[in-house]
């Protein structure tokens, strides 16, 4: 159980979470049920009937609508529909977080995503499958997952 000092830092956390897909959807599900209330998504997709069946937060109505702008109305949700390697999303940009998620099925985007948070000093928590497995790493700050 969470000390009131931890929930009391979870809700005053600001979260990038990069991705929306089948795993950031899951991590999306867990940052709201946290507690977590300043939660940013950068994801560039469309909702498709092919993500239908591995996003519980979809149905059939929401297909061609925005992923970003489905989740929990009652906290503070910042949708980016916008690809993580534009220049916007830069060093300066990353460092307005306490905390980044990356639930990216890109291995580019995810190096890059990578980099991004080492330059800025932000701690990373990178997610990912390969098949039927699946990986989850904790960065500290300064930590690389990726070689550059």
């Amino acid at each position: 159980m969470a000390s009131q000092e931890q929930l009391s830092a979870i809700k005053r956390a600001k979260v990038l979470m990069v991705g929306a897909g089948g795993i950031g959807c899951e991590l999306l599900k867990t940052l709201a049920l946290s507690g977590f209330q300043d939660i940013h998504i950068i994801d560039m997709d469309t909702i498709e009937v092919s993500n239908l069946n591995r996003q519980f937060l979809f149905r059939q109505s929401h297909v061609a609508r925005d992923a970003v702008l489905r989740f929990r109305p009652n906290i503070s949700i910042t949708p980016y529909h916008a690809n993580v390697k534009e220049s916007c999303f830069n060093v300066d940009f990353f460092k307005e977080f306490d905390v980044v998620l990356n639930g990216l099925d890109n291995l580019d985007a995810r190096r890059h995503v990578n980099r991004l948070c080492l330059a800025a000093d932000i701690p990373l928590v990178e997610s990912g499958t390969t098949g039927f497995l699946g990986q989850e790493l904790t960065s500290g700050t300064g930590d690389l997952f990726y070689p550059i």
